[in-house]
């Protein structure tokens, strides 16, 4: 895995999720306390700060009557139901210990679903910098992960999902994921296990 053609792709990192007083927070509660991602994450990205590899944060946002969402089912109408992810509100905004980083981590925006390819320059973004191996970290595992990394497999990219930086709804929901589905399309490994494989000798 070539460092200058990595990108690792930040997915929900926001309040809404990550707060302690997120509207969405219930969600993921299990996995993102339980499981360490953020910590796990901070590591990652504090052992590639001085690497090459591109890391990117895809936000998603919604307007304040949620006009982009046109009979929504699922979570996406759970978000609208709960006013989650709104564009200028605490809830909507990126977590404060991605933020601190400053420009290290690149927002490309433009989320408006479960797919981070869809609807932003995110595909453009990428190969203008000859990424060729995406990496996923963040949540939820079985909805937004997945559809990106599906998405990502379709495009071409090589895709690795990185199991201690993910979230699930439950334990068993992460487990069955990363066992069973990721598999599939994707290479699965923890955050350590990535940091290692990057700093291999090309």
């Amino acid at each position: 895995m070539d460092p200058a053609q990595t990108a690792i792709l930040l997915i929900g990192f926001q309040n809404d999720y990550f707060a302690a007083d997120g509207v969405l927070r219930k969600v993921v509660e299990e996995g993102v306390v339980g499981g360490n991602i953020l910590p796990n994450t901070l590591d990652l990205i504090r052992g590639l700060w001085n690497s090459p590899v591109h890391m990117v944060s895809t936000p998603i946002q919604f307007t304040e009557g949620y006009s982009e969402l046109q009979d929504p089912v699922g979570i996406l109408r759970a978000i609208r139901d709960v006013g989650a992810f709104r564009a200028g509100t605490r809830g909507g905004a990126t977590i404060p210990e991605l933020e601190a980083l400053g420009e290290r981590i690149v927002p490309v925006p433009g989320k408006r679903g479960l797919n981070a390819f869809s609807n932003t320059d995110l595909d453009h973004y990428l190969r203008a910098r000859g990424v060729r191996d995406v990496v996923l970290a963040g949540v939820v595992t079985a909805v937004c992960i997945d559809s990106t990394g599906r998405s990502a497999f379709e495009q071409g990219y090589r895709v690795t999902v990185l199991s201690d930086c993910t979230a699930g709804r439950s334990e068993l929901e992460q487990r069955f994921y990363l066992d069973q589905v990721f598999p599939l399309y994707a290479g699965v490994m923890d955050h350590h296990q990535l940091l290692a494989a990057l700093r291999a000798p090309q």
